[in-house]
């Protein structure tokens, strides 16, 4: 087993991008917002507590999770947020050590969007933040989701500000259009492989 790095940015940061260059160089990643649709698919104990805590309506008739009927009952409550990510946040956590420990490359990259939010950041060795402008960021997720700018912008006021994560971060990629990328991930790769 490797270090565990973890790598996080706000949304339209461009993080996916930058993990697919990690992935091109070799290193295994662990996309944490996919596989928790898995886990709260797969997993009994996860399944359970989500219709323990919003009733049998959360998964469909065929077993599937209703993400609009899950979505609908905490949208606008932080304290229904808090809930949902209180049952789906530590079995993510785990199940990403888990993966993290069969790895055999040098090191692996955690991508998650709630890196620093869902404390998950304390188990990992570094973390990297990708930054961009928000207007760059704002025409990104316009470009991509086809919503409006206001509905972005609604969104990046719900997570945590760039300039509360450079605190905690210990690399920064730029991802704005300008400096060039390739770079920046060569340099911490070489970097993470010497340690």
């Amino acid at each position: 087993m490797g270090l565990k790095i973890g790598i996080t940015g706000g949304i339209g940061a461009g993080k996916s991008i930058i993990c697919n260059i990690f992935k091109v160089l070799g290193v295994p990643v662990y996309n944490a917002d996919q596989e928790a649709k898995n886990i709260m698919q797969k997993s009994k104990e996860v399944r359970s507590s989500l219709v323990t805590e919003f009733g049998e309506a959360v998964y469909t008739d065929k077993g599937e999770l209703d993400r609009k009927f899950l979505a609908a009952q905490v949208f606008g409550s932080e304290e229904r947020l808090k809930v949902l990510n209180g049952i789906v946040h530590p079995a993510v956590i785990k199940d990403a050590e888990n993966w993290a420990e069969q790895q055999q490359f040098a090191y692996s990259l955690k991508e998650a969007a709630l890196l620093f939010e869902s404390g998950s950041y304390t188990k990992l060795d570094y973390t990297i933040l990708v930054t961009a402008p928000e207007d760059v960021r704002i025409a990104r997720v316009v470009d991509r989701d086809r919503i409006t700018a206001e509905q972005v912008k609604e969104r990046i006021s719900k997570q945590m500000m760039d300039e509360e994560k450079i605190v905690l971060a210990d690399f920064v990629i730029i991802n704005d259009g300008v400096q060039a990328l390739l770079p920046q991930v060569l340099a911490l790769h070489t970097y993470f492989l010497t340690l």
